[in-house]
């Protein structure tokens, strides 16, 4: 009976049949918990009750005007730009290990290896590292002669971030490097043999050649960086509970104390949807600049 019908109705029932189940997916699983999360936004409920009563603009207001949630942001910054320097880095790997040399695989998969690690299993690592007492970082720095006395690495106001988002950059670089590297290898040799005739230097080919084709490819991994910085939670909580005194508490973080700890999950709700619409502006933002960079 298939074979009765017109190549046109065979081709739309196959798309219907394969577009089927991922959009049932895509709407169980992304589109109707996101409608109901701006719904529940705009209630007030304890995760208990039945009823979610209506309170319209409430949270919002609560969200903009409450200077406990928002402090918590300049805590990202650390993340953000130990982020750019990690891509930074990764960018340099992925340039030096696409050529041609005896091991560039097997430093490939030690670069690589640390992303495949659980982010809780890094975090107790790492407690280690950083640990104030008997920290295999501190001991080291001292053996080397670098500090006398030993550093509060997650202990102290100033450094908790930033020791915090170094995990981060040891841990995803070399998911980023992978990235960097695919898009390198995409690029075709015949452009390097040209500009290597015409007398062209490492740096020049790089800057003229490299870093134009990768424009869109760095794009990307900077949208994951500043949405991985905007909503870092696993690392602070394991490590740190937001200490000392709320200094690495992220916004994630306070979403999820505000809805399990205080049982407000109107007002949880609607800092995530906050959180979300900060992530869409500032990625456009970044996405307008590059465009108008690269026009």
């Amino acid at each position: 009976m298939f074979n009765m019908l017109s190549y046109k109705v065979q081709k739309k029932l196959i798309l219907i049949v394969f577009l089927t189940l991922p959009i049932v997916l895509l709407c169980t699983f992304s589109l109707y918990p996101a409608l109901n999360l701006i719904y529940l936004s705009f209630t007030s409920w304890d995760g208990i009750d039945s009823v979610k009563h209506w309170i319209g603009w409430g949270n919002y207001k609560e969200v903009f005007q409450n200077p406990q949630i928002f402090k918590v942001f300049p805590h990202h910054l650390a993340y953000l730009v130990v982020g750019i320097v990690q891509n930074i880095v990764a960018l340099y790997f992925a340039v030096l290990l696409n050529t041609k040399f005896r091991g560039r695989r097997f430093f490939r998969l030690m670069l690589f290896l640390p992303y495949i690690l659980n982010g809780v299993a890094v975090a107790f690592m790492f407690g280690y590292v950083f640990d104030t007492t008997n920290g295999s970082l501190n001991y080291l720095l001292q053996f080397l002669g670098l500090e006398k006395e030993p550093v509060s690495w997650l202990g102290g106001k100033t450094l908790v971030n930033y020791s915090l988002a170094s995990i981060g950059l040891w841990r995803f670089m070399g998911f980023n490097m992978v990235i960097y590297l695919g898009a390198l290898q995409s690029i075709p040799e015949d452009i390097y043999e040209a500009a290597t005739l015409d007398g062209a230097n490492r740096f020049q080919t790089f800057m003229q050649i490299t870093l134009p084709n990768m424009l869109k490819i760095i794009e990307v991994n900077l949208f994951l960086t500043v949405n991985g910085a905007l909503s870092v939670f696993d690392l602070p909580f394991v490590l740190t509970q937001g200490g000392p005194a709320g200094a690495s508490t992220t916004y994630v973080m306070k979403t999820l104390e505000t809805a399990f700890q205080f049982n407000n999950y109107g007002l949880a709700s609607a800092m995530s949807v906050v959180l979300l619409l900060a992530i869409v502006i500032v990625l456009s933002t970044q996405s307008f600049v590059l465009n108008r960079k690269e026009n």
